[in-house]
């Protein structure tokens, strides 16, 4: 089935999976940054840059701003709500499953430490004499 229009969250985790793009939006969690702020660390064009942030503007993750001939970019975090919120349904499901392990772990653990603190007692393999005839 072809999806006519993607939906925002598919933008936001597109975005995302980028590390790049990731790092970008770690720095603009400090405040506003140019283009060439944001490519510095990575030695990159602005050309590359650029694509990263239009990833970023398409997710509704980052504005941009020109000023002149500066291009000024800050976070929307807003976007991120959303991923947050599909996600948070899985970290319900690992904890419950993690929950359930550590449960097996302990019961586990707690009869390995009671095997050990009562010997179990030998049979003996010694045949029995009984009385001669």
């Amino acid at each position: 089935m072809v999806e006519l229009q993607t939906s925002p969250l598919n933008a936001v985790f597109h975005a995302l999976g980028d590390a790049t793009r990731r790092r970008m939006l770690q720095e603009l969690a400090g405040g506003e940054r140019t283009v060439g702020q944001l490519a510095q660390p990575f030695a990159i064009s602005l050309a590359a840059a650029s694509k990263h942030i239009k990833a970023l503007e398409n997710a509704g993750l980052i504005h941009r701003e020109v000023r002149g001939r500066i291009h000024v970019c800050r976070i929307d975090p807003g976007p991120l709500a959303g991923a947050h919120e599909w996600l948070s349904h899985y970290q319900q499901f690992w904890n419950q499953r993690l929950d359930v392990l550590e449960q097996l772990l302990r019961a586990d653990a707690a009869t390995a430490a009671r095997g050990r603190s009562t010997p179990t007692p030998r049979k003996n393999t010694r045949a029995k004499k009984g009385p001669t005839s």
